[in-house]
């Protein structure tokens, strides 16, 4: 649709029609306006899968690896193939915008939502960003890339005024949206913090630089509910307010409208791009066919199998007698799996992106299928099971009235009469249904406790709230909301516990209710936790298992409590004696290979003293069997590390998440991640970049233009050898460094990457594209971006700290130079 039809639609539209289109008609729903061929459109979580409008255990979704895994790969064309798949499932769930990419970065390794994001480079995010969002809106899916801007830790997340320099904010935190908008991106969204003392729903860099210099021509969609004032959002660039009905906008953003507070034409330019948003995604004029499905589940498997080796990181590979990896499975008879989460894996982060998968494959199972019948696979968890509550689930509980593996859920009045009721598979109650009257919750099922002990039971919600067993109530009171944070509230709202002794194999029948009080939000849980087990018992079991084996793959990992949406962490150790394990396991295998289930970097004191060390990250619903791939030689472990993992924490040069009188301040300015530790003191246990694959490879010559191109960019070309004795893959990097500069840079920065694939003995060229920004800086004192001429230090390698080649290439004063400048010049946009 042109925009002078666009116009013509919104001039048709009076005021009170323009502000009801601005703010979302229910949680994931914009209005419609039959009167201009609107329909709604439906938004969904997304950044590993389209979870939909409900949040329902029952309404399955596939579960790619997290945005860390993908980035891992430095794989623009998988990335691209992801937001794809994305789109797919979008498009089968009646989903017009996904709410992903996130492109905020690992500022610090603190940082609670990491899993969420890509990296620490804001170039390797922008790249792996824009791939993705070129494949979501391939299939006709808006993709949305978030949360604008330097919105990295989660502490006080609602409330934290960002305090970042011009410089640092143009060249780190800003330029992966830049990437985005340079992508065609179609939605945008804001953050709930403040940068610089503007709340970024009312921040001026909505206008300038998104809409301004970037041009970009989508929509601004408000994080859910950080629209929380009206003629100061109404007045910037902020398009439009989710969710609703609700909202600080409507009924008071007409008043202000009528009173000439926010003037009308603010509401033109919102709405018509509202409606070229609707029109992008086929939700505007005529209905177009209803899309179909057309990819078999098993095409969509074998790309999230094969993700899931692209992004592992294989980041030590040194046994008794040489490398440990690949496994030869001719000479395995019996193999042990251990470790917390070999059975249980965490494919994806906690919080608001959670999906329901219709299936998980752990690596105990795929590693199990892989081998076969003729290999025997011991498994021992090495720790005890774990004593936070857990939603129950059909392991544990079943629906009383029905039999049925899972709970009753019924809503109740207020006089406790039953309104509705329906089985569910999960305690944990996200969603219940919506029936008119209901005041009470209830969660209803038979619990058979495996083990005798002290149980622990626990409701979470806020508001009233009761537990009983067998009839007898062993919980209740009034639980105030003591918190904004929608993923608190709606999402993982707080535990109530009670602690009573149960009998293995006895059936208890357990009652949780929660009045539906104002203002404490929809979701209710009920969940268990097991008596401790024994440390001891749970070590030596693991030990034996490790003795008796040919082979050992141990998997430690982190848990919700450690990485999730709404908190930072505190830590950055394995939690539940998980270090311990390792030690004991590995002294009694020498050979032990160890996989860390984590979103991002976690300490790992015995790294020197396993044979073979791999970074498994979220994977996915496929975990086991891309795994199982990258153990046995089938696919090469194709990551490397998107973000620096240090020795230990009190290495890490940025650590700070925590606000100093509601401010955090990132005085370290462009120096995070590798940048940071390259002006420090002590090296990371792997850097930026790191991963060795199954081959070795030799960097022979590097070449460079004696000039950059007319319009400033230019071409590296790396000579690389394969010299193992398996074809490989090689992410070849091509770093830059000012050593002469009258300006704040970074000791060297990634200016581009490529990969290249060789036989043993042959070599291949990278041809690695360097655009014009690399070289460039940005002035606080001119406010633009600026060149200084001068020569520019080329290094290529492996990894951020691991670059045996350099050159130098002069960069002259540009052709565009205006006259009179020198030292720096003004770079037209």
């Amino acid at each position: 649709m042109t925009d002078e039809e666009l116009d013509a639609l919104v001039a048709s539209l009076g005021p009170a029609g323009k502000v009801r289109l601005l703010t979302g008609a229910s949680g994931w729903r914009t209005q419609g306006e039959p009167a201009v061929g609107l329909r709604p459109l439906v938004t969904s979580d997304g950044p590993v899968g389209v979870r939909g409008e409900s949040w329902d255990e029952r309404e399955t979704s596939l579960v790619l690896p997290s945005p860390t895994a993908l980035a891992a790969a430095w794989d623009e064309q998988l990335a691209q193939e992801m937001g794809g798949l994305l789109a797919f499932e979008a498009r089968r769930k009646g989903v017009d915008v996904l709410l992903a990419p996130t492109l905020n970065l690992h500022r610090t390794p603190l940082g609670g939502r990491h899993f969420e994001c890509y990296a620490e480079d804001p170039l390797l995010t922008a790249r792996t960003g824009a791939a993705v969002i070129r494949g979501v809106q391939e299939g006709g899916v808006a993709a949305t890339a978030k949360h604008f801007v330097a919105n990295d830790a989660e502490t006080d997340r609602l409330t934290v005024d960002v305090r970042v320099g011009e410089q640092a904010l143009r060249e780190v935190y800003l330029a992966p949206f830049e990437a985005a908008v340079d992508a065609g991106v179609w939605v945008v969204m804001s953050a709930y913090n403040r940068v610089n003392g503007a709340t970024m729903s009312a921040s001026p860099l909505l206008a300038e630089p998104l809409k301004g210099a970037w041009g970009f021509d989508g929509v601004v969609v408000s994080d859910w509910g950080a629209v929380r004032s009206t003629v100061e959002t109404a007045r910037a660039a902020q398009d439009l307010a989710m969710p609703g009905p609700e909202s600080a906008w409507g009924d008071a953003l007409l008043a202000a409208v009528r009173t000439g507070a926010v003037a009308e034409s603010a509401l033109d330019d919102k709405v018509r791009r509202l409606l070229r948003l609707a029109d992008r995604v086929g939700a505007l004029g005529a209905p177009a066919p209803r899309w179909r499905p057309v990819v078999p589940e098993s095409h969509r498997r074998a790309l999230l199998r094969r993700a899931v080796a692209a992004g592992t990181v294989l980041v030590r590979n040194t046994g008794s007698a040489g490398p440990v990896l690949p496994l030869d499975p001719g000479r395995l008879r019996t193999v042990a799996v251990i470790g917390p989460r070999a059975a249980e894996p965490r494919i994806q982060g906690g919080g608001s992106a959670e999906v329901f998968p219709a299936r998980t494959v752990s690596p105990l199972a795929g590693i199990r299928q892989a081998l076969g019948p003729d290999v025997r696979v011991l498994h021992a968890p090495g720790v005890p099971p774990e004593r936070r509550p857990v939603p129950l689930s059909g392991a544990l509980a079943r629906n009383p009235m029905s039999g049925q593996q899972g709970v009753l859920v019924r809503l109740l009045d207020a006089e406790g009469a039953e309104l509705h009721a329906e089985h569910r598979l999960s305690g944990r109650i996200v969603e219940p249904a919506r029936v008119d009257g209901a005041a009470t919750v209830e969660i209803r099922a038979l619990l058979r406790p495996g083990v005798t002990g002290e149980w622990t039971l626990a409701v979470g919600g806020f508001g009233p709230i009761s537990l009983a067993v067998d009839g007898r109530t062993v919980l209740a009171g009034e639980f105030a909301r003591d918190t904004d944070d929608p993923t608190r509230v709606h999402v993982s709202p707080p535990y109530r516990r009670a602690t009573l002794p149960l009998t293995a194999g006895q059936g208890y029948e357990v009652v949780a209710r929660r009045g539906l009080a104002p203002d404490t939000g929809v979701a209710t849980v009920l969940a268990a936790a097991p008596p401790p087990g024994c440390p001891a018992a749970a070590l030596a079991e693991a030990v034996s298992a490790a003795r008796a084996a040919d082979a050992v793959v141990l998997v430690v990992g982190t848990t919700e409590a450690t990485e999730s949406e709404g908190s930072d962490r505190g830590s950055l150790s394995l939690p539940d004696g998980q270090d311990a394990l390792v030690r004991a396991v590995s002294g009694a295998h020498p050979d032990t290979v160890v996989l860390v289930n984590s979103g991002g970097p976690v300490a790992l004191p015995w790294r020197e003293e396993v044979a073979a060390l791999l970074i498994g990250w979220f994977p996915g619903q496929e975990a086991g069997h891309g795994l199982a791939d990258v153990l046995l030689g089938r696919a090469e472990p194709g990551g490397r590390l998107p973000t620096t993992w240090p020795v230990r924490q009190s290495d890490v040069p940025v650590l700070d998440t925590v606000p100093d009188r509601g401010a955090l301040r990132y005085d370290e300015g462009l120096h995070i991640g590798y940048r940071a530790w390259l002006r420090g003191r002590s090296a990371p246990a792997y850097w930026f970049g790191h991963g060795l694959g199954y081959t070795s490879w030799q960097y022979e010559r590097l070449d460079v233009p004696r000039s950059v191109a007319a319009d400033g960019s230019f071409e590296v070309r790396v000579q690389v050898r394969n010299t193992g004795g398996r074809e490989g893959r090689e992410v070849v990097q091509v770093y830059l460094a000012r050593p002469e500069t009258t300006v704040e840079r970074p000791a060297r920065w990634l200016a581009g990457h490529a990969a290249v694939r060789a036989r043993p003995g042959e070599t291949a060229e990278a041809v690695v594209r360097v655009d014009r920004r690399a070289l460039e800086h940005w002035s606080v004192t001119g406010h633009g971006w600026r060149t200084e001429p001068g020569g520019f230090t080329v290094c290529a390698g492996r990894s951020a700290g691991d670059l045996p080649l350099t050159a130098e290439i002069r960069v002259p004063a540009p052709a565009w130079q205006a006259a009179g400048e020198r030292s720096e010049t003004v770079t037209p946009r």
